[in-house]
């Protein structure tokens, strides 16, 4: 499992791409679904720059919408420079690979350290922020044994289990995924260990902008770089309600390994486990079982799908929609989410018409995403 053997073809953006793309990403009610969705419809991220207004007004959006500026993207370049971090997009040789294939992969991610740990398999390592004497023992020896493997360990950074993992893997490679901004990690009390991450055999990554302080409602995302950049994800010790359960329900769903370590009946921090083990994760009892289970994916490439990529051309040149398929798609929608096939067939509209309307009431702010690429209408709508 060689880094450079294991290292993925791409297409690297040029300087004005790149701008785009970073400009396209922090504009108003563009995620990376939506992202992904425009590229597709107007073929480079330039051109869905300028539809973004017309887009927004036909959605039947109240407030004009934020685009971001080239002077703001090129800012925000400058500052990631002068940290000593760059930004990789989804179509370039250093995305992960494993990530860039999971539902709404970020367009964008910002690293800094060693870029060769991308190159190779990974492995998460989560649990409690509380963790026990026991557990971070465990939890360290994984991350040991898996490093020595030949896997990167990724985390992220939190108290606990996390920071046992990150510690035990950085002579071999760790990963630190990060809530805010690379410049604004958290915990304070671990911005030394992310230090030593960053010059060492380890690499800091995050979607977020500089200068973004991670909130509540960000870790969840957080936790699906955790799962999208792993072949299997370990969770050592996690109550009921734990962000480590939902890297592991992220994990399940992107089709990857969920290990879980038994504990006690007794300890609040072995519920969550114990439920993930009654749920059909793999139980493990030592390295050895992480490694063996792990050992016949990382020898598949499993994920040798075409990059992400600017297509050749102007995008697409459907007429769009009029107003009258406009409302009909919009009353198809509701506060539940659907599938966008069933809204096709609902409409018998074009399939192209549909995304494009979907499209206008997206960049509105006027429609929600949805786990397995289900939408719904906002509130209100």
């Amino acid at each position: 499992m060689s880094a450079e053997s294991a290292r993925p073809k791409g297409i690297a953006l040029s300087d004005r791409q790149r701008i785009a793309w970073l400009r396209l990403i922090r504009s108003d009610n563009v995620g990376p679904a939506t992202f992904r969705d425009l590229i597709n419809h107007f073929g480079s991220a330039e051109a869905a720059l300028a539809a973004l207004p017309e887009l927004s007004a036909r959605g039947g959006a109240t407030r004009a919408i934020k685009i971001a500026t080239e002077h703001e993207a090129h800012r925000e370049l400058e500052i990631a420079r002068r940290f000593g971090a760059r930004f990789i997009g989804i179509g370039e040789p250093d995305y992960p690979q494993a990530l860039r294939q999971i539902d709404g992969a970020p367009p964008l991610i910002a690293v800094k350290g060693d870029v060769s740990v991308l190159h190779r398999p990974a492995v998460g390592v989560v649990g409690s922020r509380n963790a026990s004497i026991s557990g971070a023992k465990f939890a360290a020896m994984i991350a040991r044994d898996c490093g020595r493997a030949g896997y990167a360990v990724v985390s992220g950074l939190a108290r606990g289990i996390d920071t046992a993992a990150h510690r035990a893997s950085l002579d071999t490679g760790t990963v630190a995924a990060l809530a805010g901004g690379l410049d604004q990690p958290y915990p304070p009390e671990n911005v030394p260990l992310l230090e030593e991450i960053c010059e060492g055999r380890g690499l800091a990554i995050s979607e977020m902008p500089f200068g973004w302080e991670p909130r509540a409602r960000d870790f969840p995302r957080r936790n699906r770089l955790i799962a999208g950049m792993s072949l299997g994800v370990a969770v050592v010790e996690a109550a009921t309600r734990s962000g480590s359960l939902i890297t592991a329900r992220l994990a399940a769903e992107f089709g990857r390994l969920v290990f879980a370590v038994p504990g006690s009946p007794l300890d609040p921090r072995c519920q969550g486990t114990n439920g993930l083990l009654k749920d059909g994760a793999m139980i493990i009892t030592s390295p050895e079982d992480v490694i063996e289970a792990l050992a016949p994916l990382s020898q598949l490439d499993l994920f040798s799908a075409p990059v992400a990529e600017e297509p050749a051309g102007n995008g697409s040149d459907l007429t769009p929609p009029d107003d009258s398929d406009r409302a009909r798609i919009a009353d198809a929608l509701g506060p539940t989410p659907v599938e966008v096939d069933d809204i096709i067939r609902h409409t018998g509209l074009p399939a192209a018409s549909v995304y494009l309307v979907l499209l206008e009431l997206d960049i509105a702010g006027r429609l929600h995403r949805h786990a397995g690429g289900m939408v719904s209408l906002a509130m209100g709508d």
